[in-house]
């Protein structure tokens, strides 16, 4: 008894001897990357954010008569990225990130003589022009990579700006028309008209394009020595829809306002 007491004493001693090297070779670890990295001009980041904006065409054609309502939608994003500065006092950098991001939005708008093709009751569609109210939906999931030139301010100021470049993993544009009529094939042509309880829906949604890029700029600020706060303004430079999409007459871009918050290492 007295012997098997001693091993399962060595064994406890060797354990909690292997565990306190573990942890030491780990901190020392992490704390050679870490110094490393300063050595090196290296900055790292993780942020979490919402974007607050929508889909739009600039500047609002005449087909849209008046805006009714909108709603922004819950469009979370989280990214991380890394600084590498080109100068002893880390005053200019460049950032390279990756970003998985959605962007939404919900509209309600009056509108004359819109591009519109509806989905009838046999599963088909019927392409023309509306005129009456119109009900949008729009949410897509990106991977983003923005590529940005980075100035210190300050200790607690940055500014960055430069593009990215977006892949949309999942799209969503679709609606419906209510309170109006739809000539087909043209402005010419037969009139189909939906009142009261009669809508009619449509679905975008095949046509948005995969890839999408564009401009961004924006600041961070340094709310205590790890903690970042955000916000950069994404601007939208090529269409959503695919160059053949002939429906909707104008090109409508992606603007959103990503505000959030990031831990700075």
């Amino acid at each position: 008894m007295r012997t098997q007491r001693i091993i399962t004493i060595l064994l406890a001693l060797a354990c909690c001897t292997g565990f306190a090297r573990a942890q030491h070779e780990s901190a020392w670890s992490k704390y050679k990357g870490l110094l490393w990295s300063a050595l090196h001009g290296l900055d790292y980041e993780f942020r979490a954010g919402v974007n607050i904006g929508g889909t739009s065409p600039l500047p609002l054609p005449e087909e849209i008569r008046s805006i009714d309502g909108y709603n922004p939608g819950l469009a979370l994003s989280i990214e991380g990225n890394v600084t590498k500065w080109l100068d002893k006092r880390q005053k200019w950098g460049v950032a390279l990130g990756l970003r998985l991001e959605t962007k939404s939005m919900d509209t309600k708008a009056t509108v004359k003589n819109y591009g519109m093709e509806i989905l009838n009751d046999a599963g088909g569609r019927t392409a023309g022009l509306w005129t009456g109210g119109v009900k949008t939906k729009v949410k897509s999931s990106f991977l983003t990579v923005p590529v940005l030139a980075k100035y210190r301010v300050s200790n607690r100021w940055q500014v960055s700006a430069g593009p990215y470049f977006s892949y949309m993993m999942d799209g969503d544009f679709s609606g419906q028309v209510y309170e109006g009529h739809l000539r087909t094939p043209d402005a010419t042509g037969s009139v189909v008209n939906f009142t009261g309880d009669n809508v009619a829906t449509y679905d975008f949604s095949d046509d948005l394009r995969k890839f999408q890029w564009g401009v961004q700029a924006g600041g961070s600020w340094n709310a205590y020595k790890h903690l970042t706060v955000h916000a950069d303004l994404q601007w939208g430079l090529n269409d959503i829809f695919k160059k053949d999409f002939n429906t909707i007459t104008f090109s409508m871009y992606n603007i959103y306002l990503n505000i959030g918050f990031g831990y700075e290492f």
